[in-house]
């Protein structure tokens, strides 16, 4: 990750802390039909990285049907070498009661830490789209608290790679608006982008999403929807990641063209 994310808004640092008090007892953590597995990248890179990886039920890598891709990013309470962590909150908690999932879901864990890096998530990526039959036009990013704030630096620098950007109780920076405006304008003015917050957020302040959408706007972004939970607190994920229509908007879009 770039070194502009050391000037990460106080609020995120206040994240780091206070969402390990959220994460609930293991044992409650879903792994039916997920698979765990080990990526190695580059020798540049000293770490590799664990993911958990669910496949569509009707998936078969030697069909020529092509499948859209989901790339969830957690929060820091999941954090370590135990993937089973990460299936506790957002999709891989989902798909555990839907196996009918029409996604190829794939869910990293950052190690203790450490943040998400834009340049492992993005080797994961490409090792993904290689390895398996996925639609290039139709990968969606997302992420929760932490992985709000790995999901808006990631889908910001690069809005080329995704089809729609899914962004929960995280934050960004604003500078990387303005240098993908600048170095990518049309790819990031059609990146389609919901945004989900609680009002009542104690720990990552509503005010961090809000600005995001605000510059979005601003600089002439073409699709920017903003949910806010009136009564909700930190968790916004769970009505969010549990609610049909979301998946649903995803499959609406897709990345048409290479732009820039």
């Amino acid at each position: 990750m770039r070194s502009k994310l050391k000037l990460l808004a106080p609020a995120f640092l206040l994240a780091l802390s206070a969402c390990n008090s959220l994460q609930p007892e293991e044992s409650s953590s879903p792994q039916t039909m997920q698979t765990a597995k080990q990526f190695s990248p580059s020798k540049t890179q000293t770490r590799p990285l664990k993911y958990l990886l669910f496949l569509p039920k009707d998936y078969t890598a030697k069909s020529s049907a092509r499948w859209p891709l989901i790339l969830f990013l957690h929060g820091v309470g999941e954090r370590g070498s135990d993937v089973r962590k990460v299936a506790i909150h957002g999709p891989p908690h989902y798909v555990a009661d839907h196996p009918e999932f029409p996604f190829i879901l794939v869910s990293p864990q950052c190690p203790s830490g450490e943040r998400w890096s834009n340049e492992s998530l993005l080797a994961l990526l490409d090792e993904i789209t290689r390895a398996y039959a996925v639609d290039p036009r139709r990968i969606y990013l997302t992420g929760l608290s932490m992985g709000g704030y790995g999901a808006w630096e990631l889908g910001l620098s690069y809005p080329e790679k995704f089809a729609a950007l899914v962004p929960i109780c995280g934050g960004g920076q604003l500078v990387t608006v303005m240098m993908s405006s600048r170095d990518k304008s049309q790819a990031l003015k059609t990146l389609p982008v919901w945004v989900f917050h609680g009002a009542k957020d104690p720990v990552v302040p509503l005010e961090e999403s809000q600005r995001m959408v605000d510059m979005l706007k601003k600089i002439g972004v073409k699709e920017v929807k903003f949910t806010i939970y009136p009564e909700t607190g930190h968790n916004s994920w769970t009505k969010t990641y549990d609610d049909p229509e979301l998946y649903e908007w995803l499959l609406q879009h897709e990345r048409k063209a290479k732009t820039q």
